[in-house]
């Protein structure tokens, strides 16, 4: 089973809504059984949390229910837990290392490497701003989803050649 944690700051609005969306992809595309996705922050704030209402509302638009996520704070051991481990932005990503044990620093990942052809490499946090921003980055994850699923897919048929 491959698995994927998607991290942001307080695990309640961008990586909740990675989670639902890579999870809902998952589903379409019948690999429930050989992927798997979790969420967390680096930080404690929010721990034991919903994800955000405006980010439940952005996802259940969409026909993805995220109300019963419940946010969490990253660990040392998720390095231990998880293929890959996918950041929202950079200042996620410098958190991440300094978490990283030594020689686990390739499966630290920013989620809009897997959407090269959109303008930016961060997604931005929607918290302090209106319904749009949910919706902005709602769109941001698609994208990166559908590549990072691809980039599973083909690491998987790799391994399976070796």
């Amino acid at each position: 089973m491959t698995s994927v944690l998607f991290v942001c700051l307080g695990n309640i609005c961008r990586s909740p809504t990675a989670e639902g969306v890579f999870c809902d992809l998952i589903k379409k595309n019948d690999l429930s059984l050989s992927i798997s996705a979790d969420s967390a922050g680096t930080g404690s704030w929010h721990i034991g949390n919903p994800p955000d209402p405006r980010a439940q509302s952005a996802t259940l638009s969409r026909g993805i229910d995220i109300s019963g996520l419940r946010a969490r704070q990253v660990t040392p051991l998720d390095f231990d837990k998880f293929h890959y481990i996918i950041a929202m932005d950079n200042a996620n990503k410098s958190d991440l290392l300094l978490l990283c044990p030594s020689g686990m620093e390739n499966k630290l990942h920013l989620l809009m490497d897997f959407a090269p052809d959109l303008p930016t490499r961060e997604v931005p946090d929607p918290y302090y701003g209106g319904g749009q921003g949910f919706e902005r980055v709602l769109d941001m994850i698609e994208v990166a989803s559908t590549g990072l699923l691809s980039r599973i897919k083909l690491d998987q048929r790799l391994l399976n050649t070796i």
